[in-house]
């Protein structure tokens, strides 16, 4: 049975989740009907969900047809007006790609007195896989596994999928001009750039290709020929800000890493501990970012300083996992293992650290939970904490003490969500 420490850990993961829920963060933000037609599209692992609020506000009498993309397992069933296809997440597949062309089909004829509502979260850069260029769909498999294995940042991967794209990096914008477009966005990424949220499909991109070919050279990625030559074609670059096809869009976020943040801090806060917000866009290698939140961790109990406890440090954005071993475990898994080496059981320190989309990695955790005699528990038990984080094996550590945090699909996605309590 979890301690108490960890219960209240769990809630207020929970309050960070619920604060981005689309049926709380979306209604209010709903445009109005236009004079003619309304065609929603959107990608994303909240895409289905924000997909349903719009329906069910969506007033009878209106004209509403649509086409969202989620990732397998977070669809809410069969919508009457909106159509859900569900494909892959994080490599794309041919299902995403089918959606994607579909999706650009369904804004052909669209006029000046039409909308297209277009919601994105998390996960749509991979979910909106159409190549550009005549790219083969296997080509640009074969680059997304390798950024993922490379410990590429989220914006670094975005600047690559957008060139070779034919509908992210604002290209799904110009397919639905001269229509009225209106954005509505769940951000998952530090900073909550529109330009890296889903790689921006409505919103002009600064990057370039130059810059593209230069982030797989900075990873030692070499691509398949046929991207590397499109790469260095006019036609691979994106629309830039200024360009007249933006001129009838707007955008709005609707929820941020930060406001989750804010919500789990009330929970600490309401339960008489100080909460401490470091930060909503922490990024780096997730070993190495649960290092330094030790060092803080530990100072905090011995010093009171930056705060005395009992508090609790909470962070928030995207570590990156530079796979060298053969285990299993996504960011989250690993940034909690190598805390409790870190903390090597120090009394009174407790923590969760969870993907705000329910899917840590590849796996069907959320993410996991520690406390002071997690690496005493693994030792009875045969699980070498340093050498399960050499084999980036944080879920089988985790799995083995009974220790995940497993919530199934959330629907959203403000990214992940850290927080170690310090007790007096």
């Amino acid at each position: 049975m979890a301690a108490p420490e960890t219960t209240l850990l769990l809630q207020m993961f929970k309050a960070a989740v619920d604060a981005a829920a689309p049926e709380v963060c979306l209604p209010p933000h709903l445009p109005s009907p236009p004079v003619g037609r309304t065609v929603v599209v959107g990608a994303g692992k909240a895409a289905a969900a924000m997909a349903r609020v719009v329906e069910a506000a969506w007033p009878a009498d209106r004209p509403l047809s649509g086409l969202v993309v989620t990732r397998y397992g977070h669809g809410v069933g069969p919508l009457r007006r909106i159509e859900v296809v569900e494909a892959s997440h994080p490599v794309p597949d041919a299902a995403g790609q089918a959606a994607a062309g579909r999706m650009l089909d369904r804004l052909g004829g669209l006029g000046p007195d039409d909308l297209v509502l277009c919601l994105v979260s998390g996960g749509g850069s991979a979910l909106l896989a159409l190549p550009a260029g005549g790219l083969d769909l296997a080509d640009k498999q074969a680059v997304n596994r390798a950024l993922l294995r490379s410990g590429a940042g989220i914006g670094d991967m975005n600047c690559v999928r957008k060139h070779l794209s034919a509908i992210k990096g604002g290209r799904l914008a110009l397919a639905a001009a001269p229509a009225t477009l209106v954005t509505l966005a769940i951000s998952d990424v530090p900073g909550d750039d529109p330009a890296v949220i889903a790689s921006g499909p409505t919103v002009p991109d600064p990057s370039t290709s130059g810059e593209a070919r230069a982030v797989l050279a900075r990873y030692g990625i070499e691509p398949p020929p046929a991207i590397a030559r499109w790469l260095e074609r006019p036609e691979a670059e994106t629309p830039k800000p200024g360009d007249p096809s933006f001129g009838r869009s707007r955008f709005t976020m609707l929820a941020t890493p930060q406001d989750s943040l804010e919500a789990a801090a009330r929970v600490a806060r309401a339960a008489g501990i100080a909460p401490l917000i470091l930060g909503n866009a922490i990024e780096g290698e997730a070993a190495t970012v649960a290092l330094v939140m030790a060092g803080i961790a530990r100072q905090c109990a011995g010093h009171d300083q930056p705060a005395p406890a009992p508090c609790v440090l909470i962070s928030g954005g995207e570590t990156t996992v530079t796979v060298r071993g053969r285990g299993r475990g996504g960011r989250n898994a690993e940034f909690l293992l190598g805390l409790a080496v870190a903390l090597d059981g120090h009394p009174g320190i407790h923590a969760v650290a969870c993907d705000t989309d329910g899917i840590d990695g590849t796996e069907n955790n959320a993410g996991a939970w520690l406390s002071p005699d997690t690496l005493a528990r693994a030792a009875s038990l045969g699980l070498d904490a340093r050498a399960r984080l050499a084999d980036n094996d944080g879920y089988g550590f985790f799995s083995g003490l009974g220790d995940l945090v497993v919530t199934g699909p959330t629907r959203t996605n403000v990214n992940d969500f850290r927080a170690i309590l310090i007790a007096r």
